[in-house]
């Protein structure tokens, strides 16, 4: 018999094949697989007269095919099969792509029902690529139809049927992590219903009550997990750093630290010598100076004999944080070093010798500090820098090479103070409010895409002065899920060398590129030996490149305010005026009213205020942004009243039974969800 962590290859009607395939969406096991939830769901249970399709919107229509298909063979690898279908009230032109099999499925005179995008206008209407199935053997419609995210090689018919031998494959076995005390007084289904309703809803209420249950238990664990860390962290007792005189190092700086930097520094030196490990999170916008706050805790480290450690997501700003940070701590008396994956094997022999033998004071580099072979001799301070790119098992394995060292996570992304309680639930929050004195604020504008002519005559103005641009798109290449209006990197940045900019130098970088290829490309527009770099939002956490003075978004309104203005950050770095330029033909009032925020604020907090208030917390949480247990169902934004019922439920649970003894199955699930920030019940 199954149990949830049996591999899916042993999955009935699942195998070897489309395990691999599933693979590469991170299923592995049952849990996984029935644990991969719909993104959103297609509502095909109403069916709409041809007459009343409304161009732009998805609906299903049942019509007679009125005329034999016909096949056109357009180009190598392009094949249109076209159908007119029928019904009493309007004629509907339907085109297939690459299907040229239905030629001899559509019979003239059955009645099929199309699900699709309508298109054309009141006299004609056409649909693309619809679902399509015969009227009296519906399957495909006729029901509320989950949308799964994807990956090459799996279909939505493939994971769909996976998902459904995984739910018959264990539907004795779901283990209900809720007591049934708390499922009762919160009015929630049972675990087997919320699975069936959230997969394959029996109608819209059953899906309600399917997600609210498990939303609900999702936030119902990541209480448990935050408050057991936050437990743990208290109980720990380590010998408390001694004062030092900082006026050393502050005076060794070139500028003056704003109060906000002074307030952190002094807040985590507080947290290192109060005897318990420090857990802190030091979040600033873009250029607010967080690097500064780190260096100063170092110093702090190493004057008390201890070593630290800063690990940085990047190789390419890894060294940045080098070559910015040993010139000035070498001078006084902390000596410094680099480890990244290009050291030669020889090298990194070398360097971890003289770790081991503490003849390094302050070591900074990639992933690479907590690879095996790396030792310590006295590591007293961990740093993680753009932390949200690191999961809490990479920085537990970092902190796991010292006894119980002090912690300061660093994070550009503003966020609301109130979901930086939830995110950061087991760490203390300290907030960079302030940018430095003499920072010009980037100048930004909203425009459509009229104004590329005019966008692009501007930047060649700005790139004959000497400066460099970057244009981001929200696509790889076309014909990328999400429509043929999206600008793509690969096709785009052909185009403007081709077409707009022969004589200037053009590159791109994608994150589908291997890692050694990003940061070469990276490396050569911070070396200027690139005029306009055309990004995906890859480059919104990456190198330092004052010589930047243009940032163009192209369809700004894919993305969401707070990764915009970490956009924006990677601009306005240097002695120059620099400008943001927001790209986009979406007339809607709601959209122009979002994007107009940026234009009317550079404080980052508001903007991720607003941003919360919008869009909800989709670009805070998640595996990606926190590395703790990502939300999969549960959405902070919309969810509130649910995260404190969950909040309340969880601290009365600890409160009668702190080890979790009554409630085994959740004391399991959350040591599974927070393995790597060693949480443990005993």
């Amino acid at each position: 018999m199954a149990d949830l962590k049996t591999d899916v290859r042993y999955i009935k009607g699942v195998g070897e094949q489309r395990a691999k395939a599933l693979a590469k969406l991170g299923v592995h096991t049952l849990r996984d697989l029935i644990s991969w939830f719909p993104r959103r769901y297609e509502d095909r249970t109403e069916t709409r007269r041809i007459a009343d399709l409304v161009p732009g919107e998805t609906a299903c229509v049942a019509a007679m095919a009125a005329s034999p298909p016909t096949v056109s063979h357009i180009r190598k690898g392009l094949d249109l099969v076209k159908v007119r279908a029928v019904d009493g009230t309007g004629t509907l032109d339907v085109t297939f792509f690459n299907q040229s099999w239905l030629k001899n499925s559509l019979r003239m005179g059955e009645t099929y029902v199309f699900f699709g995008r309508a298109e054309g206008n009141l006299l004609r209407r056409r649909m693309a690529n619809p679902v399509v199935e015969p009227e009296g053997r519906r399957e495909a419609t006729g029901r509320i139809v989950p949308v799964y995210p994807l990956t090459a090689g799996v279909s939505q018919l493939v994971l769909s049927r996976s998902v459904r031998q995984g739910l018959d494959a264990c539907a004795d076995i779901l283990p209900d992590v809720l007591p049934d005390e708390v499922r009762r007084e919160h009015q929630l289904c049972h675990i087997g219903f919320a699975y069936e309703n959230i997969h394959f809803p029996a109608d819209s209420q059953a899906l309600d009550l399917a997600r609210r249950r498990l939303a609900f238990e999702e936030l119902f664990l990541f209480t448990l997990g935050l408050r057991r860390l936050r437990q743990r962290r208290e109980k720990a007792a380590v010998e408390p750093f001694r004062p030092v005189d900082m006026g050393e190092f502050y005076g060794a700086l070139p500028f003056f630290l704003t109060g906000a930097q002074r307030r952190c520094v002094e807040e985590a030196l507080a947290d290192m010598a109060s005897g318990r490990p420090m857990n802190r999170l030091c979040q600033g916008d873009v250029g607010s100076g967080k690097t500064m706050v780190a260096a100063a805790c170092a110093f702090f480290c190493v004057k008390n004999g201890r070593q630290a450690a800063l690990m940085a997501p990047t190789e390419i700003l890894a060294r940045q944080h080098y070559e910015g940070l040993a010139p000035l701590m070498e001078p006084l008396g902390v000596r410094c070093a680099l480890l990244t994956g290009s050291n030669t094997a020889r090298e990194k022999r070398a360097l971890a010798a003289a770790l081991a033998e503490g003849e390094i004071d302050f070591i900074l580099g990639t992933h690479a500090l907590i690879t095996g072979g790396v030792e310590y001799k006295r590591l007293g301070l961990v740093i993680t820098d753009e932390q949200h790119r690191f999961g809490v098992g990479q920085r537990a394995a970092l902190a796991g090479k010292g006894d119980h060292p002090h912690t300061l996570v660093m994070s550009a992304t503003p966020i609301p103070r109130t979901l930086a309680l939830i995110l950061y639930g087991d760490l203390d929050v300290s907030v960079i409010d302030q940018l430095p004195p003499g920072r010009r604020p980037v100048q930004t504008s909203l425009v459509d895409s009229g104004y590329h002519p005019r966008i692009y005559k501007f930047l060649r103005k700005l790139i004959g002065e000497g400066r460099q641009a970057y244009i981001v798109c929200p696509a790889v290449s076309e014909g990328e899920e999400g429509g043929d209006d999206r600008k793509a990197v690969t096709e785009y940045a052909a185009q403007l060398q081709r077409e707009v900019f022969p004589d200037l130098r053009v590159a791109y970088v994608h994150g589908k590129m291997k890692p050694r290829e990003k940061d070469a490309v990276m490396a050569a527009f911070a070396a200027r030996e690139t005029d306009i770099l055309v990004s995906t939002t890859v480059i919104e956490v990456g190198v330092d490149v004052p010589n930047a003075a243009v940032m163009v978004v192209e369809n700004a309104e894919r993305f969401g305010l707070s990764q915009l203005h970490q956009l924006r950050g990677r601009v306005g770095r240097g002695e120059w005026q620099s400008y943001c330029v927001l790209v986009s033909d979406n007339r809607s009032e709601e959209t122009r009213r979002r994007l107009k925020v940026m234009t009317q604020t550079a404080d980052g907090f508001k903007i991720a205020e607003e941003d919360l208030r919008l869009r909800g917390p989709g670009d805070f949480f998640g595996q990606r942004q926190h590395g703790l247990p990502g939300l999969r169902v549960a959405d902070i934004g919309c969810d509130a009243q649910l995260l404190r019922e969950a909040q309340a439920a969880a601290d009365a649970l600890l409160a009668r039974d702190p080890g979790l003894e009554g409630c085994p199955a959740a004391a399991e699930r959350v040591e599974e969800l927070f393995t790597g920030a060693a949480v443990t019940f005993s």
